[in-house]
């Protein structure tokens, strides 16, 4: 059996685009990945995507988007993709498992945040530690905070924090800010805004059930010096890895492995479109993924109306 459709990934721009080739009874066939969600799956309420005044949990969100693909006919398959062929027509797509032949495909893998690394990042996921501010940065309103980072993430994240937080710590491992210059001046010219210089995060201290995060550990690189920076809420901002490795050398990639698109779902190989954090290097917001899996969708629906004429 051909597939109409095959969607790889599960965020919100795969599900978005599910939702909208479903309705077009499409049937389209969803490789949702280990585990399916996406990035939403490591953050609590989300208040910033329209529709829920109340906010919304990511994983609780995940799963409505789901249940109203299924609702309108999307199959959904729990597994990673391994490969691709588009050498030939119809394309197919490799699992740990299987492999599907489809006439058209939605790549929508998405993006994951780099992070630290250390086992205390994880224990306070979404609850004190976040790789969004723009998702979660209300949450701390009031409360110190400390940023992860020296690009320009960093920096904005940090002019953005200071619109609810009374101080803004940036910790950066170099001497250096990487970010533009300009983003440098807002920050270092902040009042509310203090940096660490050439140091690293050991530990994110806290327990859950005594209120959170309450301060982070962390050692100078050049005296070796070990200190703790009380705060209330850590943000992780150095980076994001678009999930586009077993796409080398079949799209063409920037690099830094973001998936190159014309006329933003676009790519050069016809019925192959993209959507999502795979290819945006500047917004990464689950409402404009979203709105990218649509886009997409709606670019599946015109190729197959062209193909009929």
């Amino acid at each position: 059996m051909v597939e109409n459709v095959i969607i790889i990934g599960s965020g919100p721009a795969g599900l978005g685009a599910a939702i909208y080739t479903a309705r077009e009874d499409f049937k389209p066939l969803v490789i949702t990945g280990v585990p399916a969600g996406g990035q939403l799956l490591l953050t609590t309420k989300v208040e910033n995507i329209p529709g829920f005044p109340d906010g919304i949990d990511g994983p609780e969100f995940i799963d409505n988007m789901i249940k109203q693909a299924e609702k309108f006919g999307a199959r959904m398959v729990n597994e990673n993709v391994v490969d691709i062929d588009f050498s030939s027509r119809p394309y197919k797509v490799k699992t740990e498992s299987q492999t599907f032949e489809t006439h058209t495909m939605i790549i929508a893998t998405g993006a994951n945040a780099r992070l630290l690394g250390i086992p205390s990042e994880m224990e306070h996921m979404g609850v004190g530690v976040s790789t969004c501010a723009t998702c979660d940065g209300a949450f701390f309103r009031g409360k110190d905070v400390t940023v992860v980072g020296g690009g320009d993430t960093a920096m904005e994240d940090s002019l953005f924090l200071t619109r609810f937080c009374p101080t803004v710590t940036i910790v950066h491992r170099r001497g250096e800010f990487r970010a533009s210059k300009a983003m440098q001046q807002k920050v270092l010219s902040s009042p509310k805004i203090k940096v660490v210089w050439d140091s690293e995060v050991l530990e994110i201290q806290g327990k859950e059930k005594e209120g959170g995060v309450t301060g982070v550990r962390i050692k100078n690189n050049k005296t070796g010096a070990e200190s703790v920076i009380p705060c209330k809420g850590v943000f992780i901002a150095i980076g994001h890895v678009p999930n586009t490795k077993f796409l080398a050398g079949k799209l063409k990639l920037d690099d830094l492995g973001y998936i190159i698109t014309k006329n933003e779902v676009l790519t050069d190989i016809p019925g192959v479109f993209v959507a999502g954090d795979n290819q945006d290097r500047y917004y990464r917001q689950a409402g404009t993924a979203s709105a990218a899996g649509i886009k997409a969708a709606l670019r599946v629906r015109e190729y197959f109306q062209n193909l009929s004429k």
